[in-house]
């Protein structure tokens, strides 16, 4: 269980900071014979990163691993803090705390391993992929019901969003209200 005893209120949460593999992506490493790496990302996820985006929310990524696929991706989606090869993740998480100004009990962290508990274990609001390990499951505050890079980070976007009062306002983007489409196409 968290020792941060006081979850969020998920009205005040301005920062989300996700772990990349097994949270972004399966957790699947492909690697060419000539040593390059390469990712599978969901593309609900980064759907889901640009409605927190576009919600007033800011995105980080923080992974332990190095990776170039992890870069491009990030740089797609427009994330301005992308913090990677932090084996100790509460390293990587007081740089984005410099960064971003925001109090520990306003971030949203996402994560699926052991390397994640620390801060977890810190953060305001913390989730687990469905498919996390049983340790992390126990810190999470919220587990997703989708696995990790599956949509589970479109998944935590649509919650963080709808109890913000925000989600009406992606919809709206889209020509529907209340969920349901304002036009009679079947």
């Amino acid at each position: 269980m968290k020792t941060n005893s006081k979850r969020s209120n998920l009205k005040n949460i301005q920062l989300v900071i996700f772990d990349v593999d097994g949270v972004l992506t399966d957790g699947s490493l492909l690697i060419s014979g000539a040593g390059i790496e390469m990712k599978s990302f969901h593309v609900h996820d980064g759907t889901g990163i640009n409605y927190l985006q576009r919600g007033g929310l800011q995105v980080a990524i923080l992974s332990g691993r190095r990776s170039r696929a992890t870069t491009s991706r990030a740089a797609e989606l427009e994330i301005r803090h992308v913090l990677q090869g932090y084996k100790r993740k509460l390293d990587g998480l007081e740089r984005i705390l410099k960064a971003t100004k925001v109090p520990l009990r306003n971030i949203c962290y996402v994560g699926d391993d052991l390397p994640d508990v620390p801060v977890m274990l810190k953060v305001g609001f913390a989730v687990a992929v469905a498919n996390a390990r049983p340790e992390v499951l126990r810190c999470a505050d919220w587990v997703t019901r989708v696995r990790g890079g599956s949509g589970a980070a479109r998944e935590v976007a649509e919650k963080l969003l709808k109890a913000q009062g925000k989600w009406q306002g992606i919809l709206g983007r889209y020509g529907l209200a209340g969920g349901a489409a304002t036009g009679a196409h079947s």
